[in-house]
């Protein structure tokens, strides 16, 4: 954990980082055996690494609970409030299909135009040659512009951002719970808004197999915040009043908001998987089964990871220690 999350107080926050050779993110998973190499590489090792250790890092505690909020937080929160921003000031065109407007793609264009400013914002001056090879990941995570798609290989890309910033030590161990509270529950209220503006596809979507359309992350986060909750259970959260009452505190809760505002029809036919994990008796073997099936859904996919792209942040290279 220490490995990309610097210590506050260690001589690591004072002086520069060894001046590390950046390089722009590409592509090294072509074929399927290239899967073998990403789930043997630093790349996976730090990635399920920082991913866990938000997950202890929420554990038990509300969204709404008090937290530090540094100054990289709130710039990473004004970067996600200028996206949401381009949102309004790019509205959705007359065409006659009905998913996938292309608007999106004018919106997307300005966001490809303007990430490496917007990410140079976010991080000091010395660090400056890092914001091509961090920029990559931001523009990876808000779908694809060819197909206005979104997935959980883009939510991936948005994970992998935020470990990239944790890893040149512009987010440290005590942003955790800000990490997960304001920035990435921010990033999913502009996810949704793109979602609906522009009536994105979802991604490489198992329909009704898959947990939800679009996202996976909240729901192993959100299960975490939940863990030895004094009243609330897994089978609660499919009870209509309970969400609408506490959706607020707990992004899981959020997640089953956004889900029935999207769906019509019984909660158990349009998100099966969800209405089977409301059986299981406690959070933490939610939580738990979540991961697991983040790994198999997700991580272990072809489809999925063909996409996600190596730099010297997350490297390729089989894992070290």
């Amino acid at each position: 954990f220490t490995s990309f999350l610097h210590l506050p107080g260690t001589s690591e926050e004072v002086a520069p980082p060894v001046q590390q050779c950046f390089m722009v993110p590409r592509k090294e998973i072509n074929v399927v055996s290239d899967m073998a190499k990403w789930k043997r590489s630093q790349a996976y090792a730090d990635y399920m690494g920082f991913i866990l250790t938000l997950n202890e890092g929420v554990r038990g505690k509300k969204l709404t609970c008090e937290y530090k909020v540094s100054e990289p937080i709130e710039k990473l929160v004004a970067l996600l409030n200028t996206l949401d921003r381009w949102i309004d000031e790019t509205p959705p065109v007359d065409q006659p299909s009905r998913f996938g407007n292309k608007a999106f793609r004018t919106w997307y264009a300005k966001l490809d135009q303007e990430a490496e400013k917007l990410v140079s914002a976010v991080i000091p001056k010395h660090l400056a040659d890092a914001a091509p090879e961090v920029a990559v990941y931001l523009k990876e995570s808000v779908g694809n512009s060819t197909r206005i798609d979104y997935g959980t290989g883009h939510e991936a890309a948005f994970a992998a951002f935020l470990c990239c910033l944790c890893k040149i030590g512009v987010l440290r161990v005590d942003d955790q719970m800000a990490i997960v509270f304001k920035v990435f529950n921010r990033y999913l209220e502009v996810m949704r808004k793109l979602q609906k503006t522009y009536r994105m596809e979802p991604a490489g979507s198992q329909g009704v197999w898959g947990l939800d359309d679009f996202q996976f992350l909240p729901f192993i986060w959100g299960s975490s915040q939940l863990i030895d909750h004094p009243s609330l259970e897994p089978r609660h959260f499919v009870d209509e009043k309970v969400v609408n009452e506490n959706h607020e505190d707990f992004m899981f809760l959020e997640c089953i908001l956004f889900i029935t505002e999207m769906k019509t029809g019984p909660f158990a036919e349009h998100s099966n998987q969800l209405w089977n994990i409301s059986a299981v008796p406690s959070w933490s073997k939610v939580n738990q089964g979540l991961i697991r099936m983040y790994k198999a859904e997700c991580l272990e996919k072809f489809p999925v990871i063909q996409h996600f792209k190596f730099g010297s942040l997350l490297p390729i290279q089989p894992v070290t220690s």
